[in-house]
């Protein structure tokens, strides 16, 4: 069965079409509520939200549809993704229910769930969902509806489990942190989180408006946070995205850490404390000098699909802790159950405190390199898979390249593209290769 509403994560448009609309909402919860009550009389679900305008009126749609099914609501207000997967589990509800669009500006807005191990939810459950979407609802009589209440510190029971991750022997004394939030989820809690650890906070992107979230601040616009940790003489700055599980790094130069540089340090601190890492998950998109500096700690590498859901696929298909994507999307299974910004941010700093070294120290053994990317506009129909002209250009750009580099060629998700990358040690190298590439493409 092919999903009609569900995407990669969750349920995701622009607010005012659909499926993005109260309406529509409404019915979702009312049919999420129906499958619930499959295997449990009396369950409970818990609602976060991020800081957008929309917030308001998907949240009391969702509210509506459980109670109508029999359900009750634990309403948390503005809270990162990841603090809904914590008091999900901690309050040992029956799902958590995300109203948020991640990354994207304030027009778009999305619902997500976990499930009560504070876990994505699988296919089959997704199915379920929408095949009772398509049934008539069944409202229940007054007597049992469900009924909502607020958790008045969800916050804060978040932020004490974010420090709880910290390691207790360290602190965060005497350092300046630059804190933005993307005027998102974590506005009121990143900024605590990192003061009470002992850090000097100076505080970006913290004033939500409900229009203003990822506006030219945040993880996907590192920019701002750059020039704050400069402006501020600052050691380290941390950048969210809007909720709040994904990172961006900067040191007291002002040079921008992405995510495999990220996964690589968090990898190589846990060796140097002498814990076993039999092997770490990245994507197709994660850069070759990452996979080599790993597989010389000894440390076995596998690529996922892009998207956090598949590499949190591969790390429990294989038993292993960490992960993580170019983007900021972290995993660390072992301090929580899906990707955290705040926890990630914490264990890049623990392994800086711990060590006494700076982030460029850490990864002074790492040098990523350089990608090319090209977009090639496919032809209506044309079947790029099946071009013998672009498999001989591609065997011949990977003989050049050897073990200094490789290809990766996959078509959009989105859009009639297929993506040319080429990385290479020699940047003039990888951008030759993927030009050939990309002209074999247009040539059919």
């Amino acid at each position: 069965m092919t999903r009609k509403y569900f995407g990669t994560d969750g349920i995701r448009g622009t607010v005012g079409q659909a499926p993005i609309t109260p309406d529509f909402a409404l019915h979702l919860a009312h049919a999420v509520g129906r499958v619930l009550k499959r295997s449990e009389a009396h369950p409970t679900v818990l609602i976060g939200k991020d800081t957008r305008i929309s917030g308001y009126m998907l949240e009391s749609a969702l509210e509506s549809g459980f109670n109508s099914a029999g359900v009750d609501v634990v309403l948390l207000g503005p809270v990162p993704t990841p603090a809904v997967a914590y008091l999900t589990r901690a309050q040992r509800a029956s799902l958590g229910v995300v109203i948020s669009a991640s990354h994207n500006p304030f027009p778009d807005n999305g619902i997500k769930f976990f499930s009560a191990q504070g876990a994505k939810l699988p296919d089959a459950w997704e199915q379920a969902v929408e095949a009772a979407l398509e049934e008539p609802p069944m409202w229940v009589d007054s007597a049992s509806l469900g009924k909502a209440r607020r958790l008045d510190d969800a916050a804060g029971r978040y932020i004490e489990f974010c420090k709880s991750t910290f390691s207790h022997d360290l602190t965060l004394r005497g350092l300046k942190i630059v804190v933005d939030a993307a005027h998102g989820a974590a506005y009121h809690i990143a900024p605590k989180v990192f003061h009470e650890l002992g850090a000097e906070v100076v505080a970006i992107g913290c004033a939500p408006d409900g229009l203003n979230i990822n506006h030219e601040v945040g993880a996907t616009h590192p920019q701002a946070l750059v020039e704050a940790v400069k402006a501020h003489k600052a050691d380290y700055g941390v950048a969210l995205d809007g909720d709040a599980d994904r990172l961006q790094l900067v040191d007291a130069t002002g040079r921008l850490y992405n995510g495999d540089e990220l996964l690589y340090l968090m990898v190589a601190d846990r060796i140097a404390r002498d814990e076993d890492v039999p092997g770490a998950v990245g994507t197709l998109m994660t850069n070759m000098a990452v996979e080599l500096a790993l597989k010389a700690k000894g440390v076995k590498f596998v690529r996922a699909r892009v998207g956090d859901r598949y590499v949190l696929e591969e790390l429990h298909q294989h038993h292993w802790l960490l992960g993580g994507e170019g983007s900021g999307h972290l995993l660390a299974l072992d301090k929580h159950t899906t990707g955290d910004g705040l926890i990630s941010a914490l264990q890049v700093l623990q392994a800086c405190v711990g060590s006494g070294k700076t982030l460029a120290e850490l990864l002074a053994g790492v040098t990523l390199f350089p990608q090319t990317l090209i977009n090639v506009r496919l032809a209506p129909g044309q079947d790029w898979k099946a071009s013998a002209g672009l498999a001989e250009a591609q065997r011949a750009v990977e003989a050049e390249l050897g073990q200094s580099g490789r290809v990766l060629i996959r078509a959009s998700g989105t859009e009639p593209l297929l993506r040319v990358m080429v990385e290479a040690r020699d940047p003039a190298q990888a951008q030759a290769c993927a030009e050939r590439l990309a002209q074999a493409v247009r040539a059919g």
